[in-house]
């Protein structure tokens, strides 16, 4: 219904902006990571998501379209609902989820308020086959370094799946990890690498 709200933040409270719009007060719950880049008296513009209750209409909003695509990822986990994606979303970047689902770092997320084991566990479980899945869908072309054998295979297709949960296409993902050496760095180093790549 929303894709992006900008205003003028009114007011700030833990996990909630409200955002003025021409006079009107949208109530948007958020990360903590997204509220440390707010300011009352200021303009921003959030990415939204409606939640659909049979009790109320939650709006949820995030700083970045990244952050936003990583909550309706883990809310499509059975058990995790929208207090629990803010929560891990408060205490890791969407880069570093990404890195703990594809390398099963459940101690990433159980950092999170409210989080326990077997909740970590569901939404490794559960995201990493699907973010695999989607980087397979890309048809990311695999640099000469892939040939060097199975493992190098592994690290390319783990690193586009972490960016295409980004919000990167084939062709950007494809640039961003050209001349990347595939077999010497761990996964948490390509891709902050192939990051770089992207914003030069």
């Amino acid at each position: 219904m929303y894709y992006h709200i900008e205003g003028v933040v009114a007011e700030m409270e833990p996990y909630l902006a409200v955002v003025d719009c021409s006079g009107v007060g949208y109530a948007i719950n958020t990360s903590l990571n997204t509220l440390s880049r707010l300011h009352v008296g200021t303009r921003a513009k959030l990415y939204t998501y409606l939640n659909v209750r049979e009790d109320a209409l939650e709006l949820y909003g995030f700083a970045t379209p990244a952050e936003k695509r990583c909550f309706v990822m883990l809310i499509s986990v059975s058990g995790v609902g929208p207090k629990a994606a803010l929560s891990i979303l408060s205490s890791s970047t969407p880069e570093g989820l990404a890195m703990a689902i594809l390398s099963g770092d459940e101690k990433t997320l159980t950092v999170a308020p409210g989080i326990g084991k077997k909740i970590a566990q569901r939404v490794i479980l559960e995201l990493k086959d699907k973010m695999q899945k989607q980087a397979q869908t890309l048809s990311v072309p695999n640099p000469a370094t892939v040939a060097a054998g199975g493992g190098v295979t592994g690290k390319m297709s783990d690193a586009a799946a972490a960016l295409a949960v980004l919000g990167y296409n084939s062709s950007e993902i494809s640039v961003s990890l050209k001349g990347i050496d595939m077999e010497s760095m761990p996964l948490e180093d390509i891709i902050r690498t192939a990051l770089k790549n992207m914003v030069k």
